[in-house]
């Protein structure tokens, strides 16, 4: 895997050619295809993410999106058709399933839809079967299968009935059911005379279809019931084509139809979408609106919108805006309300580059004539196009694309800046011209290339400039004096493009020949093939991590380097059609490439955590644009305007304010005025309705004492009522009881006389089975006996049988083995024709691919002879006018000619005249030479005594900085001085009280101890860093010397040098030792003075400081020991040094 990541970032075109090519995934986004991927494009925010399409897919036919928003078929071409289902609602868009035909052959699936419920699928087949599939998509199940025999049909599911299906086409209207596992037709409408494009389902029973004439056909139930037109009212030029279908191409057709709530929207003609409505008239439609697709600003002619036909209608979920595509892969979202359309993108792309920012387009300019190629200036202030004529320099402006300077380069395919900026270099054929971008001069022409040359890249420090072209030749050119440096020439591939590596030693190629190349010294190091996928173009970061290629199915793969041993690349989905050209932009973000399907893909590099490549250095971006005086006087003008505008508003509103709260201030005393009124009412009001309460009040108290009496009455005789009904309730209960009493009696007397009958009954049924058992026995007997007869019957049977067909196995046995030999021999003679067949298909491909460069070469020269004889007209009319200037000028120099013989006289007298000058200025030539020579020596004294100057002035720095070092070193050891008086001076007060002086004694040890040993260190490495400097200065000097003797002492000081190594090894290994023993005796004497200050608390000063300064005078006496040592084996070892060469081997490191 490569260690770089590409991530689709946005991507600008649209596919055409695709049915259903734009769809509504929620109200905010959309989906439609561009390259090799489905994009899911979010209006608001303008960003897009994408659903990759199969690996090596030939084409996409057609896209359909479920009733519930969530799945997406999208039906590819590969080695055979299929549908892929995609799960829209999971955020990478998960594959889900894929449909095929089964077994029947099917070669593409022109249309789909699927049902209301989301559950079922119908695709239509292309020819020449025209199969229309039923599907379980989610089963993977093909429910039923019809052929509808049409061209170019469309189908679709009833929206209220997932069984009911309807297809159309040319001269075809067919509605299926599904019933009994099979699509049965429910209607016959004969269509001959219409060429159906497109339909939708109204309702249950409803259908509009589209014709080619402009005209809407209502179904209902199958069958046809009117007619509308697109156009208001239809001329006579309609009726007759109506009748006769003699010129429908005058006609708008209706190519698309998308149904809503109140109506449908449908194409008409090329430009223009109706609106048609209910209107309460029987169901009909009557058409309301009439939108036109708006003139694009880009374009120069605003009547080429007025020329796309529409494709695809489609309305979002909630019906307040309308999406349509166009044939010229345009697609415009205009709303029903308020008709606004936005830009999304277009097919027309610059094949060297596009100028875009983020996700829109920032500058636009068409020209009349055709453009080959384009380059970008490093400062982004400048363009060079490549035209059929001429190459042209552009200014971009603000707002514009201007020219301000044309060089004559026919046909330029390929041009490129350098990237100073200060030249440029482009191609014509096989000759690479270089210009100046200050002089605008032509600078060289380098020739070499015997075919075209297809692809070419300058070197980071503009010196070289490499080529290859379609003769198998790559070019390694000097851009100063245009010699040719290096070159690799491989004639059986035919390069398509380079790149070179950050460091300008490598170049890697692709070409015809499906490898990748790695070229290093006129010599081919290295071939990565590329599985069958020829290459296409190449590009590599700058940073040189990786290398992306492209390929000629539109994929795009990103290669580690260095190219890895094996095979081992990672492959992107990404284009249509085979990539023409791929950059990597200068701080190494993002990877630009396009295509020959019109799409520009912008793709992230990123690592494999997802992070942004780290730069080497911080890039910063120019914010400056180039203007035109006058625009900016213009645009100055128009802002002082406005200016005097704003303020002339501002006052306008002041003074409109303060009317306002004029009138605003008297509305409010009016209102408070009328508030306080109000008040003053409802007081009064509140203080009449508290006396009615009160009132109110009374009268309810006496109520309440009245009912009290009136319900305790009531109560009473209630009462009494309830005791009767309880008395009488008791004297039913016993009733009741005794009439229970006697129907259980009753019960049990019936119960004894039905089971004395039942069981007289079951005692005769018994005998009677008994009787029906002993007959069945008997008749079980006879049967056995006739089943004995028909075995043995059929016995005899089966082996005469068996007889008559042994006897013919043995006869066909004998005429299978006849048969046998002859297919053997059958066979043998099949492989060698296969074999025959084989060779000559390669034999075929091999003259087709020829046929096919010829063709390539033919048309090429074709459009040379073309230019060829345009530049022989033109030089004819030259060579007239020339000829015409031939006669004036010969008559001119008859005249002259009189002129001449008086002034050959006057020459010769000036001739005499000119002799002594002559002399003269001989004389002072020799003299200015013997100037110039002792000019020259001058110059050579001079640059010798530079030369001392400049090495005394090295050594001068180097005494200087030594010198500062030794100050420096001086003062720190004067600084520690101080700091070891005051500390000491401090310890002497606490000389009363040994714990403290303890305490402090210790601090000063751990503290100026292990200071000073850092302080040796550093002085130490001082010490090596100025021997090692003496030693550089006496090597530079006696390098020559030592180069001379090196072969001759080799030989002879090799034994020596390999003892005295071995000698400094064990030296080393002993200061080693030495120094740990040092640090052992160091610790054991810290510990001995702690043990005895801890036993000698009641000594006086003296008694404490005596063992720690006999310690430091044998710890320096020990140390200057070591450095005497030291010095001695570096000297050694600096003899050693200049007597014998360096080796190999490494000596052990000094412990300090």
């Amino acid at each position: 895997m490569a260690a770089v990541v590409a991530q689709s970032h946005h991507i600008f075109g649209l596919r055409t050619g695709v049915n259903n090519n734009l769809l509504f995934f929620d109200e905010h986004t959309v989906v439609f295809p561009c390259g090799n991927n489905c994009v899911r494009y979010d209006l608001d925010q303008a960003c897009q993410s994408f659903i990759p399409g199969t690996e090596r897919s030939q084409s996409m036919q057609a896209m359909a999106i479920s009733a519930n928003r969530r799945y997406l078929a999208v039906a590819e071409h590969k080695e055979k058709a299929t549908i892929t289902i995609y799960d829209l609602q999971h955020e990478q868009s998960r594959r889900r399933k894929v449909l095929t035909g089964g077994e029947l052959p099917v070669r593409e699936f022109v249309c789909m839809a699927f049902s209301p419920d989301s559950k079922y699928l119908i695709g239509q087949a292309g020819g020449p079967e025209w199969t229309l599939f039923y599907w379980v998509w989610e089963k993977h199940k093909i429910m039923a299968t019809v052929k509808t025999t049409s061209t170019g049909p469309s189908t679709s599911f009833c929206p209220q009935d997932n069984m009911q299906i309807c297809v159309s086409g040319n001269g075809l209207f067919k509605i299926f059911r599904y019933t009994e596992g099979a699509l049965k037709q429910t209607n016959s409408v004969k269509m001959e005379q219409h060429n159906i494009l497109s339909h939708a389902w109204m309702s249950k029973e409803r259908i509009i279809a589209g014709t080619e004439t402009g005209r809407l056909l209502v179904f209902e139930s199958g069958d046809q019931r009117g007619s509308l037109s697109v156009t208001s009212k239809p001329s006579t030029q309609e009726r007759k084509s109506e009748d006769t279908s003699s010129s429908p191409a005058l006609l708008p057709r209706v190519t698309a139809i998308s149904p809503y709530s109140k109506g449908f929207a449908c194409s008409a003609g090329p430009g223009t979408v109706c609106l048609f409505e209910k209107t309460e008239e029987k169901d009909s439609y009557k058409k309301n609106r009439e939108i036109k697709i708006p003139p694009d600003p880009c374009f120069n002619d605003p009547t080429q919108a007025e020329q796309q036909e529409i494709s695809t209608l489609c309305i979002s979920p909630s019906e307040e805006t309308l999406a349509a595509s166009t044939d010229r892969g345009q697609s415009n979202y205009p709303t029903p309300l308020c008709f606004t359309a936005v830009f999304l993108g277009s097919k027309y792309a610059l094949s060297g580059g596009v100028l875009v920012c983020c996700s829109a387009l920032e500058l636009y300019k068409e020209f009349q004539e055709e453009s080959y190629s384009v380059a970008l200036h490093p400062s982004g202030l400048f363009i060079l196009v490549g035209f059929s004529d001429k190459i042209r320099l552009m200014n971009l402006l603000i707002d514009d694309i201007r020219a301000f300077k044309e060089f004559t380069v026919r046909g330029c395919r390929e041009c490129a800046f350098s990237h100073g900026g200060h030249m440029f270099a482009a191609v014509n054929g096989n000759v690479i011209h270089i210009y100046s971008t200050t002089t605008f001069e032509n600078v060289l022409n380098l020739k070499g290339h015997n075919g075209k040359v297809r692809s070419m890249a300058w070197s980071a420090d503009d010196s070289r400039l490499v080529s290859c072209g379609m003769d198998g030749a790559v070019y390694e050119w000097n851009a100063l004096s245009g010699k040719r440096e290096s070159e690799s020439v491989l004639k059986t591939c035919s390069y398509t493009g380079l790149t070179l590596s950050p460091d300008n030693k490598t170049i890697f190629a692709v070409g015809s020949d499906c490898t990748l190349k790695e070229i290093q010294d006129c010599q081919i190091l290295r071939e990565m093939a590329s599985d069958d996928a020829a290459y296409t173009t190449i590009a590599m970061t700058h940073s040189g991590r990786a290398l992306f290629t492209g390929t000629a199915f539109g994929t795009v793969r990103a290669i580690k380097y260095p190219l890895p041993l094996q095979k081992d690349w990672t492959e992107y989905q990404a284009h249509s059609a085979p990539i023409t050209k791929m950059v990597v932009t200068f701080d190494d973000q993002f990877l630009l490439t396009v295509s020959e399907d019109g799409c520009l893909l912008i793709w992230k590099i990123i690592d494999k955590e997802g992070r942004a490549l780290k730069r080497e250095k911080e890039m910063s971006y120019a914010e400056e644009i180039l203007i035109t005086k006058s625009d900016l006087e213009e645009k100055n003008q128009f802002m002082l305007e406005l200016k005097t505008r704003v303020d002339e508003l501002k006052m306008e509103n002041e003074y409109q304010l303060r009317l306002k709260d004029m009138n605003y201030n008297e509305k409010i005393r009016e209102l408070t005025e009328e508030f306080i009124q109000q008040i003053e009412s409802l007081k009064t009001e509140n203080q009449v309705l508290k006396t009615e309460k009160e009132k109110q009040a009374v009268t309810h108290k006496e109520d309440l004492t009245f009912a009290e009496s009136n319900n305790n009455q009531k109560l009473m005789l209630e009462y009494d009522k309830y005791h009767e009904l309880q008395l009488k309730s008791q004297q039913m209960q016993e009733s009741y009881e005794e009439k229970l009493q006697q129907l259980e009696d009753s019960k049990v007397h019936a119960l004894e006389k039905l089971t004395q009958f039942y069981e007289a009954k079951i005692q005769e049924k018994v005998s009677a089975l008994g009787q029906c058992q002993d007959e069945t026995r008997q008749q079980l007997r006879e049967f056995e006996e006739t089943i004995k007869l028909t075995e043995e019957d059929g016995d005899r049977e089966l082996q005469d049988i068996r007889i008559r067909y042994e006897n013919k196995l043995r006869k066909e046995k004998e005429t299978n083995i006849k048969h046998e030999d002859e297919i053997r021999v059958m066979k043998k003679k099949h492989d060698s024709l296969q074999r025959e067949l084989k060779n000559k298909d390669l034999e075929i491909d091999k003259l087709k691919l020829e046929q096919n460069k010829l063709e390539g070469i033919i048309k090429s020269l074709e459009k040379d002879i073309l230019v060829l004889k345009r530049e022989v007209q033109k030089r004819d009319v030259t060579i007239n006018d020339k000829e015409k200037n031939i006669y004036d000028l010969n008559s001119k120099n008859q005249e002259l000619e009189k002129f001449k013989f008086v002034l050959d006289y006057k020459i010769t007298e000036l001739k005499k005249q000119i002799e002594p000058r002559e002399n003269v200025i001989k004389e002072m030539k020799e003299q200015t030479q013997e100037m110039e020579g002792e000019l020259a020596q001058f110059q050579q004294k001079n640059t010798q005594l530079e030369l001392t100057i400049a090495d005394l002035k090295l050594k001068l720095k180097a005494t200087d900085k030594e010198m500062h070092k030794e100050m420096q070193r001086v003062r720190n050891v004067e600084a520690l001085v101080r700091r070891i008086k005051t500390d000491l001076h401090n310890c002497v007060g606490f000389i009363q009280e040994p714990k403290k002086l303890k305490d402090s004694i210790r601090t000063l040890y751990e503290r100026y101890v292990q200071q000073s040993d850092v302080v040796e260190i550093v002085g130490v490495d001082a010490d090596i860093q100025r021997e090692n400097s003496r030693q550089k200065e006496h090597l530079e000097r006696n390098v020559a010397s030592l180069k001379r003797k090196l072969s001759n002492d080799t030989n002879v000081h090799q034994a020596y040098k390999v003892k005295t190594m071995k000698e400094n090894a064990f030296l080393i290994k002993e200061i080693n030792d030495l120094r740990k023993e040092l640090r052992l005796i160091r610790a054991q004497l810290h510990n001995y003075e702690t043990q005895e200050g801890l036993s000698k608390k009641n000594k006086c000063k003296s008694e404490v400081l005596s063992p720690s300064l006999k310690f430091e005078e044998e710890a320096e006496r020990i140390i200057q020991f070591q450095r005497v040592e030291i010095q001695r084996l570096r000297q050694e070892l600096q003899n050693l040094a200049l007597s014998t060469p360096s080796s190999s081997t490494k000596l052990p490191t000094i412990i300090t």
